[in-house]
């Protein structure tokens, strides 16, 4: 592999959207963490109180050979609920909020056409915010590939495996 892509999400919980993206051909990393707030190196319990104004996001590397930064936004969209503001089903917060972290011009402008290639699947306003990425802090060790190994637990099967079953994507 050559060149490398990167994408930083923000659709609700980071697991749901890592169990997601790793499930994607062409995606060969995805890291849960925090990202879009003022506090530095940040920590969970920190997020979880919303004074930080961090985001929990992922940072997925891709293969731009074998998929686009727009493909990535497509799924995105399939993913969660972008016209709730800090909030995804159960979790509310401004650390559940939507989100897309750009790492250039490019990367804005891709994902304010997407904004308006998706406003045609939803009802209601899509309130996703598009913001540049200024630091990403990867999450504490016990969140990373949560869904593989926690498969059991209470919020994977009930949040996790039915999204992942909607989109095709539980084998």
């Amino acid at each position: 592999m050559g060149r490398v892509g990167t994408a930083t999400l923000g659709g609700g919980c980071f697991w749901c959207l890592e169990a997601v993206y790793e499930r994607i051909e062409g995606v060969t990393s995805v890291v849960s963490g925090y990202a879009g707030g003022t506090t530095d190196d940040p920590t969970y319990e920190e997020v979880c109180t919303g004074r930080t104004g961090h985001a929990e996001v992922v940072r997925i590397e891709y293969d731009p050979d074998r998929i686009s930064y727009e493909k990535i936004l497509d799924i995105f969209w399939k993913a969660h609920d972008p016209t709730t503001r800090n909030r995804q089903g159960a979790d509310t917060g401004t650390q559940y909020r939507s989100i897309i972290l750009y790492h250039d011009e490019t990367q804005k402008r891709a994902a304010e056409k997407s904004v308006k290639k998706a406003e045609t699947l939803f009802g209601d306003p899509i309130v996703t915010e598009i913001r540049p990425l200024e630091r990403f802090y990867p999450a504490e060790e016990y969140h990373q590939d949560y869904f593989e190994r926690n498969r059991t637990a209470g919020y994977c099967m009930l949040v996790i495996q039915p999204k992942l079953k909607k989109m095709d994507l539980l084998k």
